[in-house]
């Protein structure tokens, strides 16, 4: 969601701030702003938009501080106006916030009886008010904070400005997560890694409930009951500073080219290339376990989903998959015998985070399939399964989806072999196939030059519908929610079995029809699909390999042929293609490919 930045600076920051903000716009927002001190007064600049609105707002109105907060906004309450744009001041108090404080009706209420006047329509002036109140009764600022902190209810990431106070930063974490950078003589602070890149490689994670003070000479940090709380300081590692480009024109394009050589990092964390073996890590009882419940959000549920029809199919082992914002509320029936897996690209999702929260409650071991490998999940699991794809920037998540679904593979090999489903040749062959997958990913890359032909006949679309079977029937919901996600077309995925059940009613002369269809045990239902909609009036794009492409019905608008594979890897090199698909049409159409509108990376709050 927001970003946040804050520095405790010896040289003018705003640049500075500005330089980090671009970091964190991956997170996608609406609105952005800076805040400092000025011989003791505070300052901010505001401007709805993209950081260039800011950065000219600062060219006519330079800001001089060498202490200041900056913000991204990812609105939810108010609109992305200026009024609305963080941060906030009020009185003696400069604040932004990354979350919900979901009290905050209640609050102002309170606020406006006791006669203060809000200039906003969001819930975060509702803590600088509350602040500044408490500042007034002449409570130092740390132990005004805390009192204001005990008023909140919610998920939230606060930075706070004091005015007067020059060289002292004030931040806290309750759910979004927030981290403490240690410079030379300087002290930071920032929404992740990150953020935190250009200036220093020394990082503190803060835990739910943690507040900090930062000054030119560290940071004090305290936990929820108010005693000093020891974060370890780690290093981060280089990959976390790298977010250039490059000859791409878009991080989307970059991460889809990445994808070859991020699944063979993740590929090689997971099985033993010498002796051809499944080398997951954690010390999993496979045999033992009765069932895993996989818990996700967005593009990582679909991984999940994948993961299912593997895991499965491979062990003979029960998976549930379910989209963590409803499994979290429905009180589901579980099990302590069970393998909780939570699936996340970022470690931080809200819904996600309180599911698996719900699992380890009922007593059930937990494990987490993540990139961030210091967020809030990893530090509370059993055990961490990193997907090991770098920084992804671009919203619309690729390589991290691939190298999810490489995870997956890797353990559903790894659970067969040890509940006995494979012997130790079948294993081989198994880890063989998947250390083939990243030269076909490349390959599949390949077919660039054709997908760009049709994108621009499938941006003229008003709907497009996506078909599978078995784990394709996961990778057409995939594939539509990538195109609706950066191109703004409708567009929905299904089982292909479904379609004679109520879909098959969208079928159209102007409707695009992608049917996701290798040649496999479920090819034949696939080209009978092909061959109704067709019938219909409908134009395919038939996604297939060489010998699907030989015996696919005569008809398709077109056909693009991906490389061959074995079933285990298909959804990995039939991802290239979809990605790709989504991407040209959304850069045929004009849209922020890396910043879709209304979208956030990371989904830190409800």
């Amino acid at each position: 969601m927001c970003g946040i930045i804050g520095i405790v600076g010896n040289q003018p920051v705003a640049d500075r701030l500005i330089e980090s903000l671009k970091r964190l716009e991956y997170r996608g927002y609406d609105s952005a702003g800076i805040a400092g001190q000025v011989d003791g007064v505070l300052q901010r600049r505001r401007a709805p938009g993209k950081l260039r609105e800011l950065e000219s707002v600062l060219a006519h109105e330079p800001l001089i501080a060498t202490t200041g907060i900056g913000h991204t906004r990812w609105a939810t309450h108010g609109a992305p106006t200026l009024r609305n744009a963080h941060p906030h001041i009020v009185g003696k108090v400069a604040v932004v916030h990354n979350g919900i404080i979901e009290n905050f009706a209640e609050l102002k209420a309170e606020l406006i009886a006791a006669g203060r006047e809000f200039q906003s329509d969001t819930d975060t002036e509702v803590v600088a008010h509350l602040l500044d109140a408490e500042l007034a009764t002449g409570l130092a600022p740390l132990e005004a904070f805390k009192a204001t902190l005990d008023r909140l209810r919610g998920a939230f990431a606060l930075c706070v400005l004091i005015g007067g106070e020059d060289e002292v930063i004030l931040a806290a974490r309750n759910g979004p997560p927030l981290a403490v950078g240690y410079g030379d003589g300087e002290m930071f602070v920032g929404s992740d890694g990150l953020a935190l890149g250009p200036f220093t490689n020394r990082v503190a994670y803060l835990h739910d409930g943690d507040y900090v003070i930062l000054n030119h000479t560290g940071a004090k940090i305290f936990d929820q009951a108010g005693q000093v709380a020891d974060r370890p300081i780690k290093i981060v590692p280089a990959s976390a500073v790298l977010m250039e480009k490059g000859n791409y024109r878009h991080f989307m394009e970059k991460e889809i080219h990445d994808q070859p050589e991020g699944c063979q990092r993740t590929i090689a964390a997971y099985v033993d290339p010498i002796t051809a073996r499944a080398a997951v890590p954690g010390n999993i009882d496979w045999a033992a376990l009765d069932r895993i419940q996989i818990v996700a959000c967005g593009t990582s549920y679909i991984a999940g989903m994948v993961g299912r029809y593997l895991i499965e199919q491979l062990a003979d082992l029960p998976v549930d998959v379910e989209i963590a914002s409803e499994f979290r509320y429905r009180q589901p029936a579980i099990r302590a015998s069970a393998l909780v897996i939570a699936m996340s690209q970022s470690g931080e999702t809200a819904d996600t985070l309180a599911a698996l929260r719900y699992c380890q409650e009922k007593g059930m071991k937990s494990a987490v399939v993540v990139n961030a490998t210091e967020s809030t999940m990893a530090r509370e699991v059993d055990v961490v399964w990193p997907i090991h794809c770098g920084p992804e920037i671009g919203v619309a998540s690729t390589k991290a989806f691939t190298a999810q679904v490489s995870v997956m593979i890797a353990l559903a090999i790894a659970a067969a072999k040890a509940r006995g489903r494979i012997d130790d040749a079948e294993e081989q062959r198994l880890v063989k196939v998947l250390l083939e997958a990243p030269r076909l990913i490349a390959e599949a890359i390949g077919l660039e030059d054709a997908i760009k032909d049709i994108a621009a006949e499938v941006a003229r679309a008003r709907d497009v519908l996506y078909l599978g079977r078995g784990p394709m029937s996961a990778l057409a919901l995939e594939g539509a929610l990538k195109l609706k996600e950066i191109s703004y077309i409708h567009a929905e995925g299904y089982a292909a079995g479904e379609l004679k059940h109520g879909p098959i009613a969208l079928v159209d002369e102007q409707t695009p029809i992608v049917i996701l269809a290798p040649y496999d045990s479920w090819f034949e239902k696939s080209a009978s699909n092909m061959s109704e909609v067709m019938a219909r009036g409908g134009q395919v794009i038939f996604i297939t390999d060489t010998e699907g492409a030989r015996h696919a019905p005569a008809g398709a608008k077109v056909v693009i042929t991906a490389p061959a594979c074995d079933p285990l890897v298909s959804a990995l090199v039939m991802s290239a293609p979809i990605q790709l698909l989504a991407y040209h049409v959304a850069v045929h159409k004009g849209a922020d490919v890396d910043q879709p509108r209304n979208l956030a990376k990371s989904v830190t709050v409800e």
